[in-house]
């Protein structure tokens, strides 16, 4: 075997089931075709469920690669117990947990001044304790088999303060939640990378910087002024990341956040 040959089987992820919450939003579908081209037995979850089941025949029929597609809500404790059971069912283990899912209510974005104290405490708890629901009863299947590798989404948000004033005038902030949820994901994550260690379970994070979604023109004006690299993020932009972390390539590397921000970060 060549060295080129070597080096795609270090980042192969044949033979890996790979579970991924959040699989049809923005960052997830994407993530799941990435994982697809790189031959995972694929669990795709999400609250959407038309979505969902179209995404999934549409991988399965592009890839040759196992999809699975499941109804799982993050925050209700038996909806992921039962979607676990279905996938142990299925695939025999999972190997590789991906927390993507972004939940949030209808009040989610509101400037300071304006959160209502329970707002914040019901996205805290779907978002932030969504992510605990599924890494608790996930990490223990790993505990019992003596492996496995946890990847969550984080944030530059989660490391860095806001800066303000490229949401002057776009009709949009930076949710004051968003900080402090994404900012415990990834001090949580560190925690799990100590305590999982002797259990041979990596846990890392990847945190995208800010992804173009069709925001407003002023915002993405000034946001790309702010870059080194000129442009915001395309989703695919974080793909290679994710399967990094997902693969043997990363296999010594663990309580790591990779920052994925085009340089926002370094100045």
């Amino acid at each position: 075997m060549d060295n080129s040959s070597k080096m795609r089987d270090l980042f192969s992820l044949k033979r890996k089931v790979v579970l991924v919450t959040g699989s049809v939003g923005l960052l997830g579908a994407k993530i799941c075709e990435g994982l697809c081209r790189y031959n995972a037995k694929l669990a795709m979850t999400d609250i959407n469920k038309k979505k969902l089941n179209q995404l999934s025949k549409e991988l399965s029929n592009k890839y040759s690669t196992e999809v699975l597609s499941l109804f799982i809500d993050i925050v209700d404790e038996k909806s992921v117990k039962e979607g676990l059971d279905r996938i142990l069912d299925e695939f025999g283990s999972i190997d590789v947990l991906i927390n993507n899912a972004y939940p949030y209510n209808k009040n989610y974005g509101r400037i300071y001044e304006d959160i209502e104290f329970k707002d914040w405490r019901e996205n805290v708890d779907m978002h932030l304790n969504g992510y605990f629901n599924v890494t608790h009863k996930v990490s223990k299947i790993m505990m019992k088999r003596r492996r496995g590798n946890i990847i969550n989404i984080g944030s530059i948000y989660g490391v860095l303060g806001p800066h303000f004033g490229i949401y002057k005038g776009t009709g949009i902030t930076m949710p004051a939640e968003y900080s402090a949820i994404k900012g415990g994901i990834l001090n949580f994550t560190r925690y799990l990378a100590v305590y999982l260690a002797p259990y041979n379970i990596r846990v890392n994070a990847v945190s995208p910087g800010g992804i173009f979604h069709d925001q407003s023109p002023v915002f993405v004006k000034k946001y790309c002024k702010e870059l080194p690299l000129g442009r915001m993020a395309r989703p695919e932009d974080i793909v290679g990341g994710v399967i990094y972390l997902a693969s043997d390539a990363s296999c010594y590397v663990t309580g790591h956040n990779l920052l994925i921000d085009g340089g926002w970060s370094i100045w």
